[in-house]
């Protein structure tokens, strides 16, 4: 596929997601094919929601906060500490990802993370048995499942980390 196509796909795709058009995420391909249909409508509420921070300062705005963790595979993260509540919700993650766009000095977001106190019981989270929540590795005493809605993973949406995010 030409860089050309792609751009026009990705730009076709958001714009029907914007405007409520249930589509199968481009992120749904290769190693998604188990997600339910239920669990494609909640995705799909994750990009509406945060469609408008692919501007960082938007999400600076909302009160995401960079807190300077960077980690490979994952990315730069910006969290708001307002919603780390104990609870889930697809459309208020907790944790916005960003990785530098290669040969540009700016930011693109890639997915988005769900963190829940370990003291609450291993959170439901998206519908069905797809997602994966697990223990954070930064040690924060946190449930974490990272969604990769804006980056396509070829491991999964709710793999651990990205391989094309360096």
């Amino acid at each position: 596929m030409t860089g050309r196509l792609r751009i026009v796909q990705c730009f076709a795709l958001t714009g029907l997601m914007l405007v409520g058009v249930r589509v199968a995420p481009a992120a749904a391909q290769g190693g998604n094919a188990g997600l339910t249909p239920a669990t494609q409508q909640e995705l799909a509420a994750a990009r509406r929601a945060t469609a408008r921070y692919h501007d960082v300062a938007q999400a600076e705005a909302d009160g995401y906060v960079n807190i300077d963790l960077y980690v490979s595979g994952e990315g730069f993260h910006w969290v708001n500490v307002s919603l780390v509540d104990g609870t889930f919700d697809p459309a208020h993650p907790e944790i916005l990802l960003y990785a530098p766009v290669p040969g540009e000095s700016r930011l693109q977001l890639v997915g988005v993370e769900y963190v829940v106190p370990l003291s609450e019981p291993r959170p439901e989270g998206f519908t069905g048995s797809a997602d994966r929540w697990r223990q954070d590795a930064e040690d924060f005493a946190l449930w974490e499942l990272t969604a990769w809605i804006w980056e396509h993973n070829p491991q999964g949406v709710f793999a651990y980390l990205n391989p094309r995010v360096p």
